[in-house]
């Protein structure tokens, strides 16, 4: 059922009425709520009632503007609202001590994640550690690393065969059995709370695992729970909406929609038949993913990976994605986090439209983001040796919020896909359909003298799309040049890589680094002859191979060594640069086409990043300099060399220099 849109208009429109209308559903709903608070026992301290009674009337009004806006047309309004409350009410009176006490802390601070201090690193238990209880044998080396925020891909219980590597979710309450316990991850936050590490959790709000118990309800017949899902009897309706919708998976399925035979209805299923899409459109829907939410809230989690966020909200004649009504979902999520939760926050997963995935990046939606438009173009410009439209791109697209921040990085668990955007393209003479050509070929390794060893994924022959797998060193080089056994293809890998890790340490966001990384883990082939894996490349960068430094065996020889070590060395010393505190880049133009290059300030410090990514030798002339500072000298803050300015810059092959301006 939809939202009438005329209704929706009005509702919106009226500031002053739903003003009135929150202050008198507060003043009906506070007895309640303070009943909820207090509890059975009424144990609850009145102070501690009292600062969520004082964060309830702060943030009312925008939660319940939100909420009218997506809900107010229903009959059973003021009942989800209610519902809604005393779940907010009693996650509040259930939260531990500690996580009050930094709630406190964080409201004191609101800008916390924005520090230089922040770095990420993000992991599959059972890849990296077998499961929770040996993750805490590894905390010393994540602190020897530098992080300061940890990323645990997704480990929610989820079914053994068809599950989308832990993205179809049986179970927001429990862990996986073969990663642990929820009692164990309670623990775990606790631990990494009091060594100044943040936790990082998926939460797939999106759809959830056709094993779900709501799906085994709604298949069952129960009609409350089949609302709670995009079901549908005619198939004529199906295909009205198909016929505005892309395939996301085009390798594995056409189409968004399955037909359950138990039911006897069409599923909405956008990714795969076996993750239902939940109905947001259904209140109860809201109140059920709310209460998981801050269940997790409560567990020790800092931030919440809010997955496929585009696709949340459905509407006939739409692409249903990036709808207005998906931002206000999430806008509604985080007033109220803020209200029972205020230490927790959201980092969005839109893989969209470079102009979409800005747009869900906000302090009343998700405070932070990923980079995806960084990401592709970087590597788009390590196999041009041209960055033009990296600058082009990032003179354009790069800025957000002041108050958010950009998360950083280079590769992830998923593919690489090349969202630039068709007019950036043009406007720099680039073709942009025959340029994703180029690089697809280049990053699989059949465009001559490619360094790169990446596999295709989900090629879609219709519209020619392909996305990119493998890690960051096979991607760039590494794998290639090892195999050739050719010791200057593997020092031109190596600085590929640095050049990268560079860029991801100094321009403005949090970096995050996929753990395996850190000491050149490469492609890993034997995903192949698992038949539930093989048709899924992404597999060749999601591997069980390990190395783990240890005191006494250092050996400045091994490759994984001098990763390790320059990226240890890259990371403490982002840390002493209150400029890199994370505020954003203003890019520069180097005049150069192989050079990009940005300004950081902050703290009352200026430096200059200049990144080549030709391997020939590159000059920055004076007055381009002359335009980004007047200092009479620089350090090098990579090498500590002092530079007098006055002559220009030189950079060698794939050299990366950080010139604080003196």
């Amino acid at each position: 059922m939809q939202r009438p849109e005329p209704l929706k208009q009005r509702i919106m429109n009226h500031s002053d009425w739903i003003s009135r209308e929150a202050e008198k559903s507060l003043t009906r709903l506070l007895p309640g709520v303070r009943e909820a608070l207090a509890g059975e026992d009424g144990l609850l301290p009145p102070d501690v009632r009292s600062v969520f009674e004082t964060r309830l009337k702060f943030h009312f009004p925008r939660l319940f503007r939100l909420l009218v806006g997506l809900y107010g047309w229903q009959y059973d309004f003021h009942y989800h609202l209610e519902q809604i409350l005393l779940t907010a009410a009693r996650a509040w009176r259930q939260r531990p001590e500690y996580l009050r006490k930094l709630d406190a802390l964080r409201e004191a601070d609101p800008h916390w994640f924005k520090s230089e201090q922040m770095v990420g690193g993000v992991l599959y238990v059972d890849l990296f550690a077998d499961n929770l209880a040996g993750l805490h044998d590894h905390i010393g080396y994540f602190k020897r690393l530098g992080l300061t925020y940890l990323h645990l891909m997704p480990l929610f219980a989820v079914p053994r065969e068809c599950n989308d590597g832990g993205y179809a979710v049986s179970d927001y309450r429990a862990i996986h059995p073969d990663v642990g316990t929820m009692e164990e991850l309670t623990e775990l936050a606790r631990i990494l709370n009091n060594e100044g590490i943040s936790l990082v959790l998926d939460f797939v709000m999106n759809h959830t695992s056709d094993e779900h118990d709501w799906a085994w309800r709604a298949r069952s017949g129960e009609a409350d729970y089949q609302d709670f899902y995009l079901m549908f009897e005619d198939r004529a309706v199906v295909d009205q909406y198909q016929r505005n919708l892309r395939d996301i998976f085009p390798d594995i399925r056409r189409g968004s929609f399955t037909f359950d035979k138990q039911s006897g209805k069409w599923v909405w299923t956008t990714f795969n038949n076996f993750q239902w899409d939940l109905n947001y459109a259904n209140p109860a829907v809201f109140h059920a993913m709310a209460e998981e939410m801050l269940f997790l809230a409560n567990v020790g989690v800092d931030v919440l990976r809010l997955d496929a966020v585009a696709f949340t909200w459905k509407r006939m004649g739409t692409p249903c994605e990036n709808l207005p009504e998906a931002h206000q979902l999430i806008q509604a999520f985080n007033a109220l986090v803020r209200i029972a939760a205020p230490s927790m926050l959201f980092k969005s997963e839109a893989i969209v439209h470079p102009d979409e995935v800005v747009r869900y990046i906000h302090p009343e939606e998700c405070q932070l983001s990923y980079n995806p438009l960084l990401m592709a173009l970087l590597w788009e410009a390590l196999a041009t040796r041209d960055v033009t439209l990296l600058r082009y791109a990032m003179t354009h697209r790069g800025d957000i919020h002041p108050e958010c921040v950009w998360v950083n990085y280079l590769r992830c668990h998923d593919d690489i896909g090349w969202t630039f955007d068709d007019d950036d393209a043009r406007a720099v003479g680039i073709d942009p359909d025959g340029h994703r050509r180029f690089l697809n070929d280049f990053y699989t390794g059949r465009f001559p003298g490619s360094f790169a060893a990446g596999m295709p994924f989900q090629f879609n022959p219709e519209t020619g799309d392909l996305r990119i797998s493998g890690t960051l060193a096979s991607l760039a080089g590494l794998e290639t040049a090892l195999a050739e056994r050719d010791p200057v293809l593997v020092e031109a890998s190596v600085r590929r890589i640095n050049l990268l890790r560079s860029i991801m340490m100094s321009a403005g966001g949090i970096p995050l680094i996929y753990l395996g990384d850190e000491w050149g883990m490469l492609n890993d082939y034997t995903f192949l002859s698992d038949p539930a894996r093989a048709g899924d490349t992404r597999w060749v960068h999601r591997s069980r191979k390990k190395w783990q430094s240890k005191d006494g065996t250092y050996d400045p020889e091994a490759l994984e060594w001098r990763f390790f070590d320059e990226l240890v060395t890259m990371v403490s010393l982002r840390k002493e640069l209150p400029a890199f505190k994370n505020s954003g880049m203003k890019v520069v133009d180097t005049e150069n086409r192989h050079v990009f290059g940005f300004l950081r300030e902050g703290g009352g410090q200026r430096i200059l990043v200049l990144n080549n990514f030709s391997e020939f030798p590159r000059h920055i002339p004076q007055h381009v300099l002359d335009r980004c500072t007047s200092a009479t000298m620089f350090v090098d803050r990579i090498t500590g060399r002092t530079v007098q300015n006055g002559d220009g810059i030189d950079l060698a092959g794939h050299q990366y220099i950080w010139l604080e301006c003196l």
